[in-house]
C-alpha cells in the first residue's frame, strides 16, 4: 500500500450538500445499487475529519489500497496508516467486510448436501481462508453421512509437520466422535501446487487416521480464487 495523505484543501461537510446527493439519503431514495463504493464506505465511516468529509475519506481509502478487494483484505494496522482512520473506523470496515464473507460462506454451505465434493467444500471455505495473509490450517469433522459436525482452526502460520501434529488434528475428532475428517489450509501466495511440507503433513495425517479408524477424506488447499484437492489428484495414499 502506498501511503497517501489527505488533501490540504478543506472539503465541504456532507450536511451542507443537497439532500439528494448525501449518501444515506441517496441510498434511501434510490436503493443500494445507485450508491458508489466510496459512498457506501462513507456510510460505514459515519463521519470524516476536520479537513475531509466522509466521502473524501472513503475515496482516499480506495486510492491508498488501489482496489476494493485490497481494502477488504487490509489489516487493522494497515487501515490505520491512512490519515483519518482511527481504530473505531478501521474496526467498522473490517466488521463489514467480514460480515460479507460470512454471508458468502453461509450461502455456499446451504448448497452442500454432503462433503463429498471438493469444489463445494472449497467454495464454502474460500470466504474464510482465501483472503488471509497467513496460512491457517482447519479440520472439518464429519459424521457417517459426510455431513459436517463442527470445524476447528488448528494453527496459523507457516505450516510444517511440527505445527500440524496429528494429535492436534484428531483430538477434536475423537472428542466429537467424528467418522472422518477433511483438512484444509490456504496458500496466501496464490500458488495451488502442494509443497513438500503439505505432502508430508497429509501423509502423516492419513496414516494416523487409519490407526484411529477416522479416515482423512481430503486435504484441500485454498487460494483467493482456486483450490487443489489431494483426493481429486490421487494423493491421499
Amino acid at each position: 500500500m502506498h501511503k497517501i495523505n489527505e488533501p490540504d484543501q478543506f472539503k465541504s461537510r456532507i450536511t451542507d450538500w443537497p439532500l439528494e446527493e448525501r449518501p444515506r439519503e441517496k441510498l434511501l431514495a434510490l436503493g443500494t445499487d445507485a450508491v458508489s463504493n466510496a459512498e457506501l464506505i462513507a456510510i460505514l465511516l459515519g463521519q470524516g475529519t476536520p479537513k475531509m468529509n466522509a466521502v473524501e475519506l472513503a475515496k482516499l481509502l480506495l486510492r491508498s489500497f488501489g482496489s476494493l478487494e485490497a481494502l477488504s483484505n487490509a489489516s487493522l494496522a494497515e487501515l490505520q496508516q491512512v490519515k483519518g482512520i482511527g481504530q473505531a473506523k478501521a474496526v467498522s470496515l473490517m466488521a463489514a467486510f467480514q460480515l460479507y464473507r460470512n454471508l458468502q460462506k453461509e450461502k455456499a454451505e446451504r448448497e452442500i448436501i454432503s462433503f463429498r465434493d471438493p469444489a463445494s467444500v472449497a467454495r464454502a471455505y474460500q470466504p474464510i481462508l482465501g483472503h488471509l495473509m497467513q496460512e491457517s490450517f482447519y479440520v472439518i469433522l464429519l459424521n457417517t453421512k459426510l455431513e459436517r459436525i463442527k470445524d476447528f482452526r488448528i494453527t496459523t502460520g507457516t505450516l510444517d509437520a511440527s505445527l500440524v501434529h496429528p494429535r492436534e488434528v484428531f483430538n477434536p475428532a475423537v472428542k466429537y466422535k467424528a467418522k472422518g475428517i477433511i483438512v484444509l489450509h490456504n496458500h496466501p501466495s496464490g500458488q495451488l501446487t502442494p509443497s513438500a511440507a503439505d505432502r508430508e503433513i497429509t501423509k502423516r495425517l492419513v496414516q494416523s487416521g487409519k490407526i484411529l479408524d477416522i479416515p482423512v477424506y481430503d486435504h484441500i488447499i485454498i487460494t483467493y480464487d482456486g483450490y487443489f484437492s489431494f483426493k481429486e489428484n490421487g494423493l491421499l495414499e
